[in-house]
């Protein structure tokens, strides 16, 4: 795995270019609501078809790469996540942004995305065959349950109430189940409206959920979008890395916590981002400071859904089973190129999936020079451009992007309506990520509960098939937990004040 002949292979002049053009193409279209990484990867696979394997999987690595970690450009620009993964990085980049630390945010993104990504690479080169026993381990149930603790993690992250958390994340698992069920084939909330058969697709309501409102809110409000700083300060480098070895430990554990979650089929970026988001502010003295601009809410997120890149290649190599949509893809340009996944492909292929991983590490790498020359320049484009124009254009990618998902013009109206819902339920102090986090969870759920049921009813307990399993028990520690600790810490806050005027 570190015979030097690999990295020679990786770091060629051709690969060299293709992993610089895949990072930059990846983190432009990353960086624009509504284009995913998995709409990235698919649109550009096909000019892949005629390299060298090594070649093929190299570009497509960078692309992955760069587009993970473009989406926070929009989130912590305009409260928009270019990607799912990038839900969490609203939290406290946008209020970085308008407290004119932008420039330090998408620095502290990109420092954070690439060390995330070197983490994940190198997990995937080292652990890749013992950590995806871990994939195998989890069943209905544990997806069920996971789906369900990265609801209440949300919930206990909202910034209103926890109770409201838990009702937007309810609303989003309703809209969810528009359509035909998978299971069982029942048609839901559909209503007249044959367009819904098909259900509220995920990244349609993404632009709408996020960013019709930014789109009413910016035409709304004459104030500048953004505050300008006093100064231009560059790409405030020093001061970030400062932060980064403050931080070190969440960096770390951010990372581990991404890669693990990336080897959990189905479960991707935005879970990883949530839940490193979750653990940082839990352990953090700043806890509340978190959602007003935390520096370590960015680097928490960042470095957590870039370590899913290398951690969701770990089934899809290992087991041939993708871990993310994106991964979905490369395993399909895999096996184009006649390379065929599983148990034995560290073996028999060694050249090409060690040359393709010290390719990710590149990629990883050049990631850094790119994106502090891109988030400089778009943190300035962004706050010189008047509002005039900015309405307008942002109002334009969101109806671009909710069409380029399956050119459907009802995919259009869907973001547009469910936009005005999420708008509304702003103004009664419902955020956007439960709904969101809703939306993307309640598939996995349900898909869990209902093959969970139909297997507990085959072995005459269902009780015992929720309830009984180790992972699963686990999990729902960690629900219960999550659920509690907002109290928890509320009580505590409330002793100390109790103890403080005693001795007052």
């Amino acid at each position: 795995m570190f015979d030097l002949s690999f990295l020679a292979a990786a770091i060629t002049p051709i690969n060299l270019l293709l992993a610089l053009a895949g990072v930059v193409a990846g983190t432009v279209i990353g960086a624009l609501p509504g284009l995913t990484a998995t709409m990235a990867i698919a649109v550009l696979v096909p000019f892949t078809f005629v390299m060298p394997p090594t070649s093929a999987l190299i570009t497509l690595g960078a692309i992955y790469t760069g587009a993970i970690y473009g989406g926070a450009y929009a989130a912590i620009l305009l409260n928009t996540p270019g990607t799912p993964s990038s839900i969490a990085t609203t939290f406290d980049g946008f209020p970085m942004a308008k407290g004119g630390n932008g420039d330090l945010a998408m620095t502290l993104a990109c420092l954070a995305s690439v060390v995330g990504g070197l983490v994940g690479a190198f997990c995937l080169m080292l652990l890749a065959p013992p950590l995806a026993t871990v994939a195998l381990s989890f069943g209905p149930i544990e997806y069920f349950w996971l789906a369900i603790f990265g609801l209440t993690l949300i919930a206990s992250l909202d910034e209103g109430s926890t109770i409201k958390g838990l009702i937007g994340g309810c609303i989003g698992m309703l809209l969810a189940m528009v359509g035909v069920a998978e299971v069982g084939g029942d048609i839901r909330y559909v209503g007249d409206f044959q367009s819904l058969l098909g259900g509220i697709d995920v990244v349609a309501a993404l632009i709408g959920i996020y960013c019709v409102p930014v789109i009413i809110d910016l035409a709304a409000n004459a104030t500048p979008h953004l505050k300008t700083p006093e100064k231009v300060r560059g790409y405030r480098l020093s001061e970030a890395v400062g932060l980064i070895r403050r931080g070190k430990a969440n960096v770390v554990r951010s990372s581990l916590i991404g890669t693990v979650i990336g080897i959990l089929p189905g479960a991707g970026g935005s879970i990883a981002g949530l839940v490193s988001y979750s653990e940082a502010k839990r352990v953090s003295p700043r806890r509340d400071n978190f959602g007003k601009g935390e520096p370590d809410g960015v680097v928490a997120t960042e470095s957590a859904n870039n370590a899913t890149v290398g951690g969701g290649l770990i089934p899809t190599l290992v087991l041939g089973i993708p871990g993310t949509p994106p991964d979905a893809i490369i395993l399909g340009a895999l096996l184009v190129q006649g390379i065929r996944t599983g148990p034995t492909l560290f073996n028999d292929q060694s050249a090409i999936v060690y040359t393709f991983i010290w390719g990710l590490v590149l990629a990883t790498l050049i990631m850094l020079p790119v994106g502090l020359f891109i988030g400089r320049y778009a943190f300035k484009t962004i706050i010189a451009i008047p509002k005039t124009m900015l309405v307008p254009s942002v109002a334009f990618l969101t109806i671009l992007g909710s069409y380029a998902i399956n050119n459907n013009e009802y995919e259009v109206q869907q973001m547009v309506v469910l936009g005005c819902l999420a708008w509304g339920l702003a103004r009664v102090g419902f955020t956007a990520s439960p709904i969101v986090l809703g939306i993307i969870l309640g598939p996995i759920a349900e898909h869990g509960f209902v093959q969970g049921y139909l297997i507990g009813g085959a072995k005459g307990s269902i009780a015992a098939e929720f309830f009984g399993r180790p992972i699963s028990l686990g999990i729902i520690a960690f629900i219960i937990l999550g659920l509690l600790y907002p109290y928890i810490i509320k009580r505590r806050a409330q002793r100390r004040a109790a103890q403080a005027q005693e001795r007052a």
